[in-house]
């Protein structure tokens, strides 16, 4: 069971294993917005499991976080960050989905006694076996990043349907955007800012990762958010994006590509070695990722539309 996690853990983050530490820094995106980008790597005791983004939002109050990084360690750093920028208080971590590259740090801001938000199918995730013995090889592969007193993190809120906040003095729209990339997403939108934090849902330049995501899901939400129409977005994992309509359509053509490359061989039980053989790869074979994504990313959706369809 412990091998099986451990590959779970690898397969939530195909990226290349780190040659040297970690640099962590906010990059401003808007006069009151930023992030902190995470390598495109595995999660080892090298990079401290420094794989996603994180979001900061410089509110009139006091300063709202979006996702909590993959370890204690790097949350405590991200503080560190923001408080070069602001002396204002950490009053809330929204939390985008309890992916462990996201969460593991929450602790430290929970410490720090800001509140945290997160989707209501995040609770799912937590009781779970499978959080509890990710947690346990997650302390043995990364530590000392993560160890024995890394723990996860309830929120306080829970979000059940799309709200409109004001936190720290500004209206933040908390998007209820899953079942998708995870049954817990929530999008960020800050409309004072013209700036979305998108989480998971989009993976700039690059082949995402689905797993055992909702595609069908997955893709009506990006839809929906590019109707929103914001100047920037930050997504999970990636640079931020000023071209948002094109970089969310991206994710979105990408995942409907893979629906139409594999309906049919799925509704007809075909073997799967000879429907993805078959199928047309060329549009996106030359992406960031598609040698380490792409097959698996088929197989899921093959899966996923013998069993929705």
């Amino acid at each position: 069971m412990r091998k099986w996690l451990a590959m779970v853990a690898l397969m939530f983050s195909p990226w290349v294993v780190a040659s040297e530490a970690p640099k962590l820094e906010l990059k401003q995106v808007s006069d009151h917005a930023y992030y902190v980008e995470g390598l495109f790597e595995l999660g080892t005791p090298l990079n401290q499991n420094f794989i996603s983004n994180a979001g900061v939002v410089i509110a009139p109050e006091g300063v709202v976080v979006i996702d909590a990084l993959g370890s204690p360690a790097l949350a405590e750093r991200l503080v560190v960050e923001i408080r070069k920028v602001t002396d204002k208080p950490i009053q809330y971590v929204i939390i985008t989905h309890y992916h462990a590259d996201h969460v593991y740090g929450l602790q430290v801001f929970k410490d720090l006694g800001a509140k945290v938000i997160a989707q209501e199918k995040g609770k799912l995730y937590l009781t779970s076996e499978t959080a509890k013995l990710r947690l346990e090889v997650s302390r043995e592969e990364l530590a000392p990043w993560v160890d024995e007193n890394t723990r996860l993190e309830a929120a306080d809120v829970w979000v059940i349907n799309d709200e409109q906040l004001m936190l720290s003095g500004w209206q933040f729209d908390l998007l209820k955007v899953g079942p998708a990339h995870t049954p817990d997403d929530l999008s960020v939108y800050v409309p004072a800012e013209n700036v979305l934090f998108a989480g998971d849902l989009m993976f700039q330049g690059r082949i995402p990762f689905v797993g055992n995501a909702d595609s069908a899901g997955w893709i009506k939400s990006l839809d929906r958010l590019l109707t929103l129409s914001p100047k920037v977005v930050v997504p999970g994992h990636g640079p931020h994006s000023t071209d948002p309509a094109e970089d969310l359509k991206f994710t979105r053509d990408y995942l409907q590509y893979l629906r139409d490359e594999m309906r049919e061989p799925a509704l007809n039980l075909d073997d799967f070695d000879e429907a993805y053989k078959n199928a047309d790869w060329s549009p996106y074979e030359g992406y960031p990722l598609f040698r380490a994504a792409n097959r698996m990313n088929a197989y899921n959706v093959f899966l996923s539309i013998q069993t929705s369809e």
